[in-house]
């Protein structure tokens, strides 16, 4: 492959990315809605410890396992203030 074929792979692979980052940001509404509802905390570290756990052991690399876990810590963030903002009415 050259250089310019793999850029329009990644460029692919970035789109494909953002829909499933904004996918999971609206699921994580959804969510954020239903703990409103019932009056839970937006963060729950069992919970993501329990995803780090997972995505850790699905991992195949080149990745490392910290790479791995600093990446979703930041999508899991992200999602959190979404909720956050979302639930407060801002």
């Amino acid at each position: 492959m050259t250089i310019d074929e793999i850029r329009v792979r990644i460029d692919e692979l970035d789109r494909l990315l953002l829909k499933i980052f904004n996918e999971r940001a609206d699921l994580a509404l959804q969510i954020g809605e239903i703990k409103k509802e019932l009056g839970l905390a937006v963060y729950d570290p069992a919970r993501e410890k329990r995803i780090f756990e997972a995505m850790q052991a699905a991992n195949p690399g080149p990745l490392d396992n910290g790479a791995i876990v600093r990446m979703f810590e930041r999508v899991i963030d992200e999602s959190r203030r979404l909720e956050r903002i979302r639930t407060k009415g801002l």
